[in-house]
């Protein structure tokens, strides 16, 4: 595999774990506030998504032809991340779709080096190259893959990337349990001897 090939495996690797936090979840659970600044599963959806868009469209001069009214001027702030009521979670799969397919195609179009801008970013840095916004969004990707790993956690106790994940320690319920009140002892005794004079 060259290195295009392997970004780009990481990327969509990366893509299928983030909306796969969505599955056998509620309507409600996918949409609620799970931090005090409100990120949620579906919102990150959206908002990985509609970004992923733009660094692969807009930049390279490919634009999608999408229309995302939550980047407009008079957009409320922070609209790409959480999901309007009258937004349904079947849009924001099919955007996720849309915007993979859109964003593949310009990586298998382009060389690594083919030149973009991306004109949300500042002075001479604007000035990018595939390779750069393949790593970038791998990144952002993974980023999010995080929140939307500890949200899931919070929601319903699912951990790890998928069903089996070796990644992951292999424990009962109670084992976790155990776990985490060693953890918490251990906090606990290092807070109090941080407490001593």
């Amino acid at each position: 595999m060259d290195d295009k090939a392997i970004l780009h495996s990481y990327l969509r690797t990366r893509r299928a774990d983030l909306l796969g936090k969505l599955d056998g979840l509620s309507e409600y659970d996918v949409r609620r506030p799970m931090t005090p600044t409100g990120t949620n599963l579906l919102g990150l959806v959206k908002h990985v998504a509609s970004v992923e868009i733009g660094y692969f469209g807009d930049v390279f001069g490919r634009p999608s032809g999408v229309e995302l009214p939550w980047f407009a001027d008079d957009a409320a702030p922070d609209a790409d991340l959480w999901v309007a009521a009258d937004e349904t979670r079947e849009q924001i799969i099919e955007l996720h779709r849309l915007s993979a397919a859109h964003s593949d195609a310009t990586i298998e179009a382009l060389p690594l080096d083919a030149p973009g801008e991306v004109p949300w970013w500042a002075g001479e840095r604007r000035h990018v190259t595939l390779q750069q916004i393949l790593v970038h969004m791998c990144v952002e990707t993974a980023h999010h893959l995080g929140h939307a790993d500890i949200l899931r956690e919070l929601i319903d106790r699912t951990a790890g990337q998928r069903p089996g994940d070796p990644n992951l320690s292999q424990r009962t319920p109670e084992e976790w349990a155990g776990h985490c009140a060693t953890i918490e002892a251990a906090a606990r005794e290092a807070a109090t001897a941080g407490d001593r004079p």
